[in-house]
């Protein structure tokens, strides 16, 4: 199944709404019908059922979009003169819009005779509409633009001509576009709580039965039907398709269809017909379709837009966001937990509850799923802004995206930090897309990790980072030596917290790239997936420090973490506050030579051994001359460069000692209010 059939697919599911505006996150988002666009209105005239006018009003910046009738070729139209069927700019509603438009050099006169004479062609049909009536009646008067200028909406001079320079919302008010509301008297036997049509509605953009009677209308003009290659059947063929695709002001088209000078299908048909055949209908649901599921649910990054839905449009875990905010997201959507008993787990939730949280999230979401669903993704790009390019369409089984999120997040899970309303907030998994970006490319005003204007980079990052969450592909190296680097520099932070992230993210891609490559190791060797993931989270997991490991990288990581503590505890907090250890003053240097830099630190350790009490010093002796212990003499006084290993040793480290200085903490505390007790 190609990607028109999934759109055409996800019409005919929401068809019921087609019409219908709804809001979405505070954003007006529509399907639109066959044959229908939006635009946004400046001015909203009241008419009643006879055509005679009421008063007039400004339309609001939130109230603006306006659904409207279009023929093929008004639904294209950019310097054409094609009017659109009902709603349309003054200058194809007004008869005498010549007298009081002061550009003499251009002519407008035809507009209005071409709207007029097609409005009558519906009005006259079969199909025709009370409210096509009415505005045939009152618009035939041509006395439209007086009765705005005495409604105070348009300025006209002493000559009533336009005012140059004055504006509506932003736009020129002789450029200004116009919509209706049309008032009736409507009989109180009516049902009118219970309509759904909209009908009732004196918004003639709203009333669903008015778009239903220009669609029959437009379709009884159709002749000639071809073969539509899309659905199979004979349907009237068009060659002008849909823009405003990304959103309401973009020109660029999919599918586009001009090139009637160069014969590109000479020699292989006889017509351009034959080479490509698109149905209007069908293509008029596909564009339409797309345009709402992207408003709906897609991805905005530069210029590339992405979407991704289950087939059901049922909810499925956000690829983008972290693992908190996924596992908040099922909560709110399935669970409807106690705020007590919500607050309690993100506040005081350990690291095996969080973790347990995260599958439970993925259970429920691949529980109702089904087996039959599927999710669908389609990206798209523009390299002019006439022409869009679709750059990826896939289509997963849902249990399998909903497994590949998971392992993304699981193959990452490290300790990160993040403000969680207002309050510093700590979780074990992963970072989203937008935190990524930030860590990697972004730099610091006011304290505070921003893009800026690396809007490229974002997009660029977003794009190659989704496959290796959407189907399991390797991390781009070059992700995870920039992470690397700049974790390698904290003294290029100026707040402690943004190195902090920067060191956890290199600390999940670091794993992220070690368990791809057992993964990798795995085929090759068939070992148990079971038993592979298992050996991995032991290894490198920042609630454990790994006794184990003889790697060369992750105990330098260890030694420098002993070192930095050893130094930090004897600061002051008030007068040291933003002084740095040796440890991270040295760090670029010691992870591109580890051993001559080690000497350096480990001198400017004695100093500081010194000065603290007996037992610390042992301990903080014993646990280097353990780490020491565990090298390689060999590979201990070789002094290549480290590689991200040693920031998982040295995160592990610095971990482990911190919150075992808590819990010593907490325990003399206890005990000492025992004895006051």
């Amino acid at each position: 199944m190609n990607w028109v059939r999934e759109l055409l697919d996800l019409y005919e599911k929401e068809e019921a709404i087609a019409g219908e505006i709804r809001f979405r996150q505070n954003r007006p988002l529509v399907l639109l019908p066959p044959f229908h666009t939006t635009v946004a209105a400046q001015i909203t005239v009241i008419i009643d059922e006879n055509g005679k006018f009421i008063r007039a009003e400004r339309v609001s910046e939130e109230d603006k979009l306006t659904i409207i009738p279009v023929t093929e070729k008004s639904g294209s139209r950019t310097a054409g003169v094609e009017p659109h069927p009902f709603c349309d700019n003054l200058k194809y509603l007004c008869g005498d819009y010549m007298l009081h438009y002061n550009n003499k050099k251009k002519d407008y006169s035809k507009n209005y005779e071409l709207y007029i004479t097609e409005l009558e062609k519906w009005r006259n049909s079969l199909y025709t509409h009370k409210k096509v009536n009415a505005l045939y009646e009152y618009l035939v008067k041509q006395t439209l633009i007086t009765d705005l200028s005495r409604a105070g909406i348009l300025k006209l001079d002493e000559n009533g001509v336009f005012i140059e320079k004055e504006k509506l919302n932003g736009i020129p008010q002789e450029e200004a576009f116009v919509r209706f509301c049309i008032e009736e008297i409507i009989d109180a036997e009516e049902d009118i709580l219970n309509d759904n049509s909209g009908q009732f509605f004196s918004e003639c953009w709203l009333d669903k039965t008015l778009q239903k009677s220009f669609i029959d209308y437009y379709k009884s003009t159709f002749h000639e039907p071809q073969l539509c290659y899309l659905t199979g059947e004979n349907a009237q063929i068009s060659f002008l398709h849909s823009k405003k695709i990304r959103n309401e002001g973009d020109g660029a088209k999919l599918i586009s269809s001009n090139d009637s000078a160069n014969f590109t299908f000479r020699g292989r048909f006889r017509n351009k017909a034959e080479a490509f055949s698109i149905g209007y209908e069908a293509s008029q649901k596909a564009h339409n379709a797309l345009k709402w599921i992207i408003r709906r649910q897609g991805y905005h990054f530069n210029d590339m837009c992405l979407v991704i839905w289950e087939s059901n449009l049922k909810p499925i875990p956000d690829w983008s966001f972290d693992t908190d905010k996924i596992c908040d997201d099922y909560d709110s959507l399935f669970e409807a937990l106690e705020l007590e008993e919500l607050k309690a787990n993100e506040v005081q939730a350990t690291g095996e509850e969080q973790a347990e949280r995260f599958l439970k999230a993925m259970r429920g979401y691949k529980t109702k799923l089904g087996d039959t669903s599927k999710i669908v993704l389609l990206s798209f790009n523009s390299a002019t802004t006439g022409r869009l390019a679709m750059t990826e369409y896939k289509t997963f089984e849902s249990a399998r995206y909903i497994e590949n999120i998971k392992y993304w997040h699981r193959s990452c899970e490290w300790l990160h930090k993040k403000k969680k309303d207002k309050q510093n907030y700590s979780f074990i998994g992963m970072v989203g897309i937008k935190e990524i970006a930030e860590v990697l490319y972004g730099t610091e005003q006011k304290g505070i990790l921003t893009l800026n204007n690396k809007v490229k980079l974002y997009s660029n990052l977003c794009e190659r980072l989704l496959p290796c969450i959407t189907e399991k592909k390797p991390l781009p190296i070059d992700f995870v030596n920039r992470a690397v680097q700049r974790a390698s520099s904290p003294v290029s932070f100026e707040e402690y917290d943004n190195w902090e992230r920067a060191l956890s993210l290199a600390c999940s891609f670091i794993k992220k790239k070690k368990m791809d490559e057992m993964e990798r190791r795995r085929k090759a060797m068939d070992l148990e997936k079971e038993e592979l993931q298992q050996s991995v989270q032991t290894e490198y997991d920042i609630r454990k420090v790994d006794e184990e490991c003889g790697d060369r990288s992750y105990l330098y990581g260890r030694l420098l973490a002993v070192a930095d503590r050893i130094e930090y505890t004897t600061f002051d907090r008030e007068e040291d506050k933003n002084r740095v250890t040796n440890a991270k003053r040295f760090m670029c240097a010691f992870s591109q030579n580890p051993y001559r830099t080690w000497q350096t630190i480990e001198e400017n350790v004695q100093n500081y051994l010194n000065k603290k009490k007996v037992s610390e010093r042992m301990y903080y002796s014993q646990l280097l001359d353990k780490i020491t212990a565990k090298f390689n003499r060999e590979e201990f006084i070789k002094n290549e460069k480290l590689d991200g290993l040693y920031l998982l040793g040295f995160h592990c480290q610095s971990y482990d000692m911190t919150h075992r200085a808590k819990a010593e903490d907490k325990k003399e505390k206890e005990e000492e209010e025992n004895k006051n007790d």
